[in-house]
This record gives C-alpha cells, structure tokens and sequence, in this order.
C-alpha cells in the first residue's frame, strides 16, 4: 500500500442529540480519498479507553486501516461538540487535551512515511500537539516531501488556533484556504518574510513563496463557499464557479473537496478539472448530515462533465 496520508486529529464529532462521528479533519480527508477509490490511512493516536476502542472499530468498518493509529495510555480519546445554526455553519468546541495532541515517532509512522504519495495535516494538531506530536508532523511531511510525495497544508484555521503552521506555509507543495483563512494567512506571510510588509493579494503571496522556498511548483487553493474556488499556480489562474447545494450542515466539505483535488491530481487530471470534480463532491457532502457520508464517485464525476479516467 502506498497511502494518502492525513495525519493529526482523530476523534469523535458529537452533536447535540448525543450521535457521535468519526471526525477530524486529517482524518476526513484520508476517509474521502478511500472513498475516491485510493488507498488511504490517518496517522493519529487515540486513548486505552472505550470511545478509542469504538473509534478504532469505527475505521475499520469504514474499510481503512487503523494499523497507523496510535495508544496513549494516559490520554483519553478526542471528542469535538459540534453545533450547526440555520444556515448549515458548524462551531465547535474541541478537547485539546486528547490522545491525537501526543503523537509519537514509531516504526509504523517511518514505514509510511517512506511509502506515502501524498500527505495532508492542518494547523490544530501542530498548534496545540505536544513537542514530540510536532516533531512527527514536520518530519513526515519533510521526509515524504524530499521523496516526491505531494504536501497539502490545509490551513482549517479554527477560534483560538488562528496561527498557521509557519513549516508547513512554507514546506508544503499546496497551501489550502477558505475565504475567511486568505486574509489571515496573506498578512502573515508578508510579515513572515519582510518585516513590515504585509501581501495584498493571493499572486503577491505566491512570488513570495516561490522566492523564499525557490520552487515554481507552489499551487495556493483558494476556497469560497457557495462561490466555488480559485487556484493560483506560477503562470496559472483559475477560477471554478460551485454547483447548487442543497445544504444540510458544511461539516467536513472543505476536507472532502481537499482530498477530492488531490485524489483526481494524483490520477493526473488537469488542475482545472481536478477543482470542478472537488467543488461537485464537496456540495454533495454538504448535502448529507456528518463529515463523512456516502458519495457516488461516478454520480459526481458525470455531475461535472468529465470523461472516464485516463
């Protein structure tokens, strides 16, 4: 197997009536990718108790591996209360002290960082995670990424974890953000990389980024909602309109429409049918209760016009 890997947070979303998720954003996003028909596994680490025990079960009925999931035993598992208003907006009010915040450099985690194709973290588990939990994150996507693995940092900036991961800014192939996260994000890299000088805009950023880190292979993802998403590449601009959704909740939309671009990327589709194959399957989430729902790959692919695979 040669993974997708999401690796930070797993845990359970809990709603208000008491149901609870599999959740988590890395772990959405590898769920999505198996689900696009890739193998796909989540680096993450749950309590000796019992909602890790279900958790664990929980990815396995799912059809994933759990093999890189770790047990702390003293930490309990993650949980997340997740609210949604009128609209379909989701708050919520994480654990931070949960078993996923202390990830551990283990032989497992080596052996699927030497076979990864591609690996996708946020900014929570890096923000709040312990010393030897950052120390994971940054040496899996360091080490996949000088092995030609793809990098995605999908920033998922959330309330009081509003900083983003300066490495993985920098370190990573595809920078991720929504339309709230770009301004945040565009501020902090000019002052990053020139003291006083703030970025005004997303191809500013970009030159930046390719004069600090000397590559012209940097993609920004810039997602707007109802208004579907703009990528920003070295000499490449485009702009991919959504199709209507029927909203239910957004819960984990932005993670499936992560791992949809990079599963149809990874089967070398061009990037502009890669973002109209991500913004139909993320509507279709949005469509459904929960993060991670059934979706018809094939319903999607004909929804947005493309053709069979190559």
């Amino acid at each position: 197997m040669n993974p997708i890997v999401g690796i930070g947070e797993l845990l359970w979303d809990v709603y208000p009536d008491g149901r609870k998720v599999a959740g988590g954003a890395p772990f959405n996003f590898a769920f999505h990718c198996h689900q696009l028909g890739h193998d796909a596994a989540v680096v993450s680490r749950v309590g000796g108790d019992d909602l890790g025990r279900e958790l664990r079960e929980e990815v396995l009925t799912l059809g994933m591996t759990d093999e890189f999931i770790q047990t702390d035993p003293k930490l309990r598992t993650g949980t997340v209360a997740v609210t949604v208003d009128p609209a379909g907006q989701p708050s919520y009010t994480i654990d931070t002290e949960a078993a996923w915040t202390n990830l551990e450099w283990t032989p497992a985690v080596a052996d699927v960082t030497r076979r990864a194709v591609a690996v996708c973290h946020g900014t929570l588990a890096p923000a709040v995670g312990t010393k030897s939990s950052r120390g994971v994150i940054d040496k899996l996507r360091f080490r996949a990424g000088r092995r030609g693995a793809l990098t995605v940092y999908d920033a998922n900036l959330r309330g009081n974890y509003d900083l983003p991961d300066e490495r993985a800014v920098f370190h990573s192939r595809w920078l991720k953000v929504n339309e709230m996260e770009v301004g945040s994000i565009l501020s902090w890299v000019g002052e990053s990389i020139d003291d006083g000088v703030l970025v005004e805009d997303v191809p500013t950023m970009l030159r930046y980024l390719r004069a600090d880190t000397k590559r012209d292979d940097t993609l920004v993802i810039v997602t707007r909602g109802a208004e579907g998403a703009e990528l920003f590449a070295h000499n490449f601009h485009h702009r991919e309109r959504a199709p209507y959704a029927d909203v239910v909740d957004t819960v984990g939309a932005g993670d499936a429409f992560t791992a949809a671009m990079v599963c149809l990327h990874l089967e070398g589709r061009p990037l502009r049918e890669c973002v109209r194959f991500a913004n139909h399957y993320a509507a279709r989430v949005c469509e459904h209760q929960g993060a991670t729902p059934r979706v018809n790959r094939a319903e999607v692919e004909q929804a947005a016009g493309l053709g069979p695979r190559g």
